[in-house]
């Protein structure tokens, strides 16, 4: 027997709360049995029938000794933290991530909210929702921004992190990528190692985060970071909530230290109808929804039929495969 069953005898379970997996694996016409969960609960109740799982938000790892069937999980998300890679390896269970799936959705909502954070289009919604219509401003510094010129610091250049620069680079802006290993890109003017990121933050118009959650970059951005960003500058956070001192972002923000932020993650999510982020004028929030997009669900199945593909063949290596 191979590493999964024949794909006739193969269960798949996706667990996502709102994307619609199983009805695109549907439409692909594949022989394996599919079916749907919609909760934490119904995983708990169906988990151990499948041989392979479509998940990321509802996993949890204590599910592993419940799941006596389970071989492969094919992550919804890019973003991996949440899966205990050492208990998979130790029970057999591969893992491979949905990188690339969202590439394109994520680094377009990062320049999405460059561009209403310099437009300053979230204070016109607010406008618009009082009916107020806003004179013209005579202080230059508290009008609408231009992004030619501007400085883009972008922490983690990955296949995100590089598209967002290809973007922000067509709208003649500056760019500085920082990378644990820096190599040329003709869309990044200047790449420099994480351990001067606070010299870099010092010169940037907007820092924009989009590495992942790791050891290393847990509480990346701190007092000291955003203590090295000028009054003027923005901070735009499309990787994870815990990338970021919260604690430290909201003492800049209502000390006047950054200009303000788009963030589209949190340390808790959903973020705390009490949390003060909600009330900050000059912070934008969206629901952790930068991945979302029409065809995501298409571009999740495509990776998943990949892996059993290279599963199925008995390939050694899974695309996006961490475990």
């Amino acid at each position: 027997m191979g590493f999964l069953p024949a794909e006739r005898e193969l269960t798949i379970g996706f667990a996502h709360a709102a994307y619609r997996m199983q009805e695109e694996f549907a439409a692909r016409g594949r022989a394996a049995r599919s079916f749907e969960m919609r909760s934490f609960e119904e995983l708990c109740e169906h988990g151990p029938e499948a041989d392979v799982l479509v998940v990321s938000g509802l996993w949890r790892n204590d599910l592993l000794s419940r799941l006596p069937k389970l071989r492969f999980i094919q992550s919804i998300s890019a973003g991996t933290d949440q899966f205990d890679k050492a208990a998979l390896a130790q029970a057999g269970v591969r893992l491979a991530s949905a990188q690339g799936g969202n590439e394109r959705a994520v680094a377009e909502h990062a320049m999405s909210l460059i561009l209403a954070l310099a437009r300053q289009l979230h204070l016109a919604r607010d406008n618009q929702a009082a009916r107020h219509w806003r004179p013209m401003i005579g202080d230059r510094a508290r009008r609408e921004d231009e992004l030619g010129g501007k400085t883009l610091v972008i922490v983690g250049l990955g296949r995100i992190g590089l598209r967002l620069a290809r973007l922000a680079s067509a709208f003649d802006m500056r760019v500085i990528g920082v990378r644990r290993n820096p190599e040329a890109h003709p869309h990044v003017q200047e790449i420099v190692r994480p351990d001067r990121l606070a010299a870099v933050a010092a010169q940037a118009d907007f820092v924009a985060l989009t590495c992942p959650l790791t050891p290393e970059t847990e509480g990346l951005v701190d007092a000291r970071i955003l203590g090295a960003m000028r009054p003027s500058a923005y901070l735009v956070n499309v990787a994870r909530g815990r990338v970021v001192d919260e604690a430290a972002l909201l003492g800049a923000l209502q000390g006047g230290a950054i200009a303000g932020a788009g963030l589209d993650c949190f340390h808790e999510e959903p973020l705390p109808a009490a949390s003060p982020f909600w009330r900050l004028p000059q912070v934008i929030v969206t629901p952790h929804s930068a991945g979302e997009t029409r065809l995501y669900e298409r571009n999740v199945v495509d990776i998943l039929l990949d892996n059993l593909d290279r599963l199925a063949r008995g390939d050694a290596e899974l695309r996006n495969g961490l475990v």
